[in-house]
């Protein structure tokens, strides 16, 4: 392997390539326009495409494509060629700033949640110039944003860039009171990604992997999880040489891949990269979870993103670890070593923790999904009431404000392991909380509740937008202030003392939780169908326009574009499942009892008085299981029959989760039954077993 550094953003049009090939004039407004926000000259995107084409075409490109982020949850893009003809039946290679600056994708095609009727096909890209463009698979991405012909947002990107300046205005205002020197802050992010790793033969036997991501059917094996030996445990030799190609071909893409390690469940994992600012992010994590699909499958293996492929061990998250810093280099969300005194972080963390209270609704609908629900609230991930973990030490502060009185600072505590020979090490002032949905954990806040196959646009969008919101109402008053430092201290006592509920630091697993949960007033939105319809509410149609994020129309697009999904999602499902029984569930049973049937025969034909009473028990076990299960089959059908006729998506998606996903369970149940009392080799499918375990 060559060294790190000279392949690490080799194939991204950074800035260090742009400072290179750029005349100066040009790169100083193009970073103007990077750092600051200021508007691009159309000049100067001329010089950049050409800048851009040159570098491509020594690397061997000869096409590009404006790559966005469709409200799919993928990735799109569009390829063209950089030739142009010229006489004589020749062809040049050029590439204009018009063609850098926009395209046109065909917008009727992609999710619109009515936004877009199917004669409507025109729709824009437009170039995303804080955003390096890379070269994959031998194509020139610029990463864009997506609109449709009306301007309304039909991707990711959109929203997001307008909430991070949206909350850059309102965090300006506030440093400007105290005086921090800032030209523009930007939300940084850290997004773990978790995923499962199987043998690619055998997910190409599984239907229900192939068509949704997740097992079905599958009876739980001898052994799970339960050991706990694979955790932090040694990576096999095949998984390793995966995540050594994937780190490289992430660090040729400028992903700061960090961490690698085994998770949890069997046959699980988890990369986690370095922070970066927020779009950048984003663009890295879709970048990082297709890369990983197709690095694995030159290992012979298949990379399961869904948020829980497997019954019975742990389903897969991806941890947002959020934060604001400024241009200068200052974590807003530090600490610093005396917290208690440290004001202009206690302000940005009471707004914080007003912001996740007052819309918890909209957090929890930003992680909502039909594989989500079923990861939620179990091994390592948090429930799905909204709260916050501060730890004992910033709690204690805060009491300690809203009470006025003195906060009693503990010197920091030594570790001792009580070795000798051991380091000693300064402890850290608070524990780590697994189960909380949202936790501080020393500078940043970890979001633990997205899915493992979400993007992270939506959720930081709203976490954005709501603390700017908050934000915005504490700098109203504190400019209109005559004594700025008795305003502060009556916005952080009073801004905790209101919304200290949000405040939980004890185990979300506990059952006592949920009743305490209740008690306080917070929600518990337990499903998508649940949480999905709470964007429609017009205090929060009225959050999203008041900072120009999303305007109404688009909001309920995304409703229903979601919604839609978790109907489609689970239809899809449910006919998978019919599918399996018909074809390969019922004539494996019916042939192992065929089997049996015979060897009962035969045994008899041999001596009339032996014993048959196994074959016997084993034949009216399974035949009566599998009349159970046409028969709870026949219920799913007409269950998913039910919903055909259904107009309201809001209706439709609570239908989906009741009766359809429960028919779904309790078929799936009997089904499992039948694995676990047909024999090996008629069983027509890789058990868990050879799913979890087979990849050495």
């Amino acid at each position: 392997m060559r060294k790190i550094p000279e392949i690490f953003g080799s194939m991204v049009f950074n800035e260090s390539v742009m400072k290179e090939r750029l005349p100066k004039d040009t790169y100083k407004a193009l970073k103007r326009t990077r750092e600051q926000g200021e508007p691009l000259d159309p000049q100067v995107a001329n010089i950049v495409a050409n800048a851009m084409k040159e570098w491509a075409v020594e690397k061997g490109v000869t096409h590009f494509t404006h790559w966005f982020q469709p409200m799919t949850g993928i990735t799109a893009e569009k390829h063209d060629s950089f030739i142009y003809p010229v006489e004589n039946g020749k062809v040049i290679m050029e590439f204009s700033g018009k063609e850098l600056i926009k395209g046109e994708p065909d917008a009727s095609s992609f999710p619109s949640g009515g936004l877009r009727a199917t004669f409507e096909a025109r729709g824009y890209t437009a170039w995303d110039p804080t955003s390096d463009a890379f070269i994959k698979d031998g194509t020139l991405c610029i990463p864009t944003a997506f609109c449709s012909y009306g301007g309304e947002a039909l991707d990711k990107k959109t929203p997001l860039l307008r909430s991070m300046d949206a909350l850059n205005k309102q965090v300006m205002r506030i440093l400007h009171l105290f005086g921090t020197p800032a030209n523009r802050v930007n939300t940084t992010v850290g997004p773990e990604q978790e995923y499962f790793l199987i043998d690619e033969a055998m997910y190409k036997k599984r239907k229900d992997l192939v068509y949704t991501g997740r097992t079905l059917f599958g009876a739980k094996p001898p052994k799970g999880q339960e050991l706990e030996d694979h955790y932090f445990g040694v990576i096999k030799p095949r998984v390793s040489a995966y995540m050594k190609d994937l780190d490289e071909e992430l660090w040729k893409l400028g992903i700061l891949a960090k961490t690698k390690h085994n998770e949890a469940a069997p046959a699980q994992h988890e990369l986690a990269p370095i922070f970066t600012t927020g779009n950048v992010a984003t663009d890295g994590n879709q970048l990082t979870m297709e890369i990983m699909k197709k690095v694995a499958s030159k290992h012979g293996l298949y990379c399961l993103l869904h948020e829980k492929p497997f019954a019975g061990v742990n389903g897969s998250g991806k941890h947002n670890n959020w934060s604001i810093c400024t241009d200068t280099g200052i974590n807003l969300l530090e600490p610093g070593e005396s917290p208690e005194e440290n004001a202009q972080f206690l302000l940005f963390l009471t707004a914080i923790l007003e912001a996740v209270d007052k819309h918890q609704d909209l957090l929890r609908l930003s992680v909502a999904s039909a594989g989500n629900d079923h990861r939620l609230g179990s091994s390592e991930a948090p429930p799905a009431i909204i709260s916050v973990f501060l730890g004992d030490e910033l709690t204690g502060i805060l009491e300690s404000i809203e009470n006025k009185s003195e906060y009693d600072q503990k010197d920091a505590a030594e570790m001792n392991i009580g070795v000798d020979v051991l380091p000693k090490f300064p402890k850290d002032a608070t524990d780590r909380n697994r189960t909380s949905p949202f936790a501080f954990t020393g500078n940043k806040f970890e979001f633990r509740m997205l899915g493992s196959t979400v993007s992270i646009a939506c959720p930081n969008m709203i976490l954005n937008t709501i603390v700017a919101d908050t934000l915005c109402r504490y700098a109203d008053r504190l400019e209109k202030a005559e004594d700025f430092n008795k305003e502060l201290n009556h916005i952080i006592r009073h801004s905790y003392r209101d919304h200290k509920r949000i405040v939980f630091n004890g185990n979300n697993y506990a059952p006592e939780w949920v009743e305490e949960a209740k008690r306080r007033g917070l929600l518990n939105l337990e499903s998508a169908a649940d949480a999905l319809p709470y964007y429609k509410r017009p205090e929060n149609i009225e959050l999203f326009e008041k900072y120009g994020v999303l305007s109404g129309t688009e909001i309920v697009s995304r409703c229903e574009i979601q919604l839609e999904n978790y109907c489609k999602q689970i239809h899809i499902e449910a006919l998978t499942m019919v599918d399996m029984i018909k074809k390969d569930i019922l004539p494996a049973a019916c042939a192992y009892m065929k089997d049996i049937s015979k060897e009962a025969i035969n045994k008899k034909q041999l001596c009339a008085d032996i014993s048959c009473e196994l074959e016997e028990t084993l034949l009216k076990k399974l035949s009566q299981l599998t009349a159970d299960l046409y028969k709870e089959m026949e219920a799913l059908e007409a269950a998913v029959a039910g919903a055909e006729d259904m107009q309201d998506v809001e209706q439709c998606a609570k239908y989906y989760r009741n009766p359809v996903l429960m028919q779904m369970e309790k078929t799936r149940a009997i089904a499992d039954e039948i694995e676990c009392n047909v024999g090996e080799k008629y069983w027509p499918y890789p058990t868990y077993g050879d799913l979890l375990f087979s990849v050495r």
